[in-house]
């Protein structure tokens, strides 16, 4: 019984040898490339965590900076964010930090820079949109309304919509293009939420364009 037993083990030792022989090394190489894989996969989240920290260390040197009215400070901050960590959130919020500071300053060629950075630049059209909704304004503010339409028609992200029109409207009303402004007003004024406050500045404008608009209240009421 006991010379089956081993014969049996035998039998299976040499086919486990066999197999080991004709497999061995692509097993081998398999594991050493799944671990290789999960090292690397490791290796890249701790990067990105210490990028991302990082990063948000330099954005709130940029913020301090701004928020003290040293725009130049917080330009030379800006450029290592934008240079180490330019396609994070925190260069884009830096660089719109930056651009206010630049602007209150009187730095308007810079403020004008540093938002065109972030409207070609932003990694979401979100930030881009913010960035050419506030470099309308400062084309606005230096006359030239053709390029703040230009930068107007580049600002898509959706959420943004009612705030576009409405600074659209400043332009055209702006260039004595009442009738234009007053449909950018109206396209605001209806776009944007009932219980923003804004709209009620929207409705000041329109107001003053001799195009008041119906209050939602009203329309309730007719529907009725």
């Amino acid at each position: 019984m006991a010379t089956h037993l081993d014969l049996e083990e035998q039998e299976q030792i040499d086919q486990l040898k066999h197999f080991w022989k004709q497999y061995g090394n692509l097993i081998t190489w398999v594991l050493i490339a799944i671990l290789g894989a999960y090292g690397g996969w490791m290796l890249w989240n701790s990067w990105e965590r210490d990028k991302a920290a990082r990063a948000g260390a330099l954005y709130d040197e940029v913020d301090k900076a701004a928020q003290a009215g040293d725009a130049d400070r917080a330009a030379a901050l800006f450029a290592s964010l934008k240079d180490g960590y330019g396609r994070t959130a925190f260069a884009q919020q830096g660089a719109l930090q930056l651009a206010k500071a630049q602007f209150e300053k009187g730095q308007l060629d810079n403020a004008k820079a540093t938002l065109a950075w972030v409207a070609e630049n932003g990694i979401e059209s979100e930030y881009q949109t913010i960035a050419r909704l506030r470099l309308a304004a400062v084309l606005l503010d230096q006359k030239k309304y053709d390029e703040a339409l230009k930068q107007l028609d580049a600002a898509t992200a959706k959420e943004f919509e009612a705030l576009v029109a409405d600074r659209r409207g400043d332009v055209l009303l702006a260039q004595g293009k009442k009738d234009e402004a007053k449909a950018a007003y109206q396209k605001a004024w209806s776009t944007m939420e009932a219980k923003v406050e804004y709209r009620r500045l929207v409705e000041a404008k329109l107001t003053a364009l001799g195009a008041a608009p119906e209050s939602d209240k009203a329309k309730a009421g007719a529907a009725k």
